[in-house]
């Protein structure tokens, strides 16, 4: 029972029902089977209260890019909490660890991005720089230049601003009204494309989208474009190799800021530094998180190009303070730990090992494509997908949508696996630590889930 009596087990599930809001979860479905509590985890590994070891298959949320129990990070954590646990950034107020992670964080990155806001995560990102992007045109004379393109299928938060640019409606759909001022185009989505056409004869209409939208709403009333270098919790969908390096064209035609959101992609997923570094397109905002401590420590980052910033200082009005930012800004504990996490990334070639194995990976999932309920495999580096349809032909869905992805996901976790369901789309992201051995166990698993689905939906 993993050193935990039964009674003790009944009370911490009893509590969870009683006093905690889960996100991203079924309510009803949760307070009639209780939680799955996870208890400790090592290497790429967690175990339950239980005793049960599975393999994390999503890496926490697909943030735990150096594996679990890395005690050097909780050293750095450990020291710097006795040395300065907290303090602001605000009013030019800074700190040690602020300024290193800064520095190494510019130092990554491509072209002049070299000013850093840090944030507590992700949707604080990417809500900073949808921000800084209005903030810069009205600087420069150019006030109705505030509108933000996204894509369908994206997702970059929950806040509402993040939330306004998600292209999933069924995550802001009980949220509404959203901000005004966003607008979405298809994705490159080809496994479903929303033009009805095929890759590569398409011409790649989902990137010159974006040149007809801008036209459309009018250049001089749109800000930015934002886009994940591979969408993530949208069912990983990695763009033709072609796209972004049109996206960057068109943004540029039109004076539009690029954001790229490296929430997920960032810290070596794809196999590269930087989801954006596959394609060699250098993005004018960057929105980091997850990997950035590997979750270890809530942490992420707005970064901006060295124009923004000069347009910042110089046009500011003189007296005015740069108003935004959030308590947690630099904080010293959180920017400890993501020096000593890229550290570990660099030193122990994690980015170098993601390209390896993650090509291994998705070597090992396409051969799951004989499984008949198997209707695409894809993914990029160590993060890949499975989409489950009814019909390989039509690509029809299950109906209801999501209930063979839920099985799929709970034989996994009966086996020794954890993976999400995205619907019928099942997400793959394990730790940049994964080994092939472990990548051929983690596909085992996943094999005989899917294959045990497949016969119980079949009849």
């Amino acid at each position: 029972m993993g050193g935990y009596d039964q009674e003790f087990i009944e009370s911490l599930r009893e509590g969870d029902l009683n006093h905690i809001l889960h996100p991203f979860t079924k309510l009803k479905d949760h307070n009639q089977q209780g939680p799955r509590i996870i208890t400790k985890a090592e290497g790429v590994k967690v175990e339950d209260i239980e005793g049960n070891s599975l393999f994390d298959g999503l890496s926490g949320l697909w943030n735990v890019n150096i594996g679990h129990h890395q005690l050097e990070v909780a050293d750095a954590v450990r020291e710097q909490m006795g040395t300065l646990e907290y303090a602001p950034s605000f009013f030019g107020y800074s700190n040690i660890p602020a300024i290193k992670l800064a520095e190494k964080v510019a130092s990554l990155l491509p072209g002049s991005l070299n000013r850093v806001m840090f944030t507590c995560g992700g949707s604080e990102s990417n809500e900073s720089n949808l921000k800084m992007a209005r903030y810069y045109f009205k600087l420069k004379g150019q006030p109705e230049k505030i509108k933000i393109v996204s894509r369908n299928q994206a997702y970059h938060g929950v806040s509402m601003g993040a939330l306004s640019a998600t292209g999933i409606p069924l995550f802001w759909e009980m949220f509404e009204p959203l901000l005004p001022g966003f607008v979405h185009i298809p994705s490159p989505y080809c496994y479903r494309c929303e033009f009805q056409k095929e890759y590569p004869s398409c011409d790649m209409e989902c990137a010159h989208e974006l040149d007809k939208v801008i036209q459309e709403e009018g250049p001089e009333t749109v800000a930015a474009f934002i886009a994940e270098p591979v969408i993530g919790a949208g069912g990983v969908i990695a763009p033709p190799d072609e796209y972004f390096p049109i996206i960057r064209e068109i943004c540029d035609k039109h004076d539009v800021l690029f954001i790229a959101d490296e929430v997920i992609t960032g810290f070596g997923r794809t196999g590269k530094m930087f989801g954006m570094d596959n394609w060699g397109v250098v993005p004018d905002m960057v929105s980091i998180a997850k990997g950035i401590t590997s979750g270890y420590i809530p942490l992420g980052a707005a970064v901006i190009k060295d124009e923004m910033y000069e347009t910042f200082l110089e046009k500011t009005p003189e007296g005015m303070p740069f108003l935004h930012g959030f308590t947690y800004n630099g904080h010293p504990v959180a920017c400890a730990a993501g020096l000593k996490n890229i550290e570990i990334i660099e030193r122990d070639g994690l980015v170098e090992n993601a390209a390896e194995v993650g090509a291994h990976l998705q070597a090992q999932l396409q051969e799951l494509s004989d499984v008949s309920i198997v209707g695409e495999v894809r993914g990029m580096g160590m993060m890949s997908a499975i989409e489950l349809v009814d019909d390989k032909e039509t690509k029809e869905h299950f109906e209801p949508l999501g209930a063979p992805g839920l099985q799929v996901a709970n034989k996994s976790w009966q086996k020794g696996l954890l993976t999400r369901a995205i619907g019928d789309t099942l997400a793959l992201a394990p730790p940049l630590t994964c080994t092939k051995e472990d990548i051929d166990q983690i596909c085992n698993i996943f094999r005989e889930s899917l294959e045990e689905t497949d016969k119980e939906v079949r009849g």
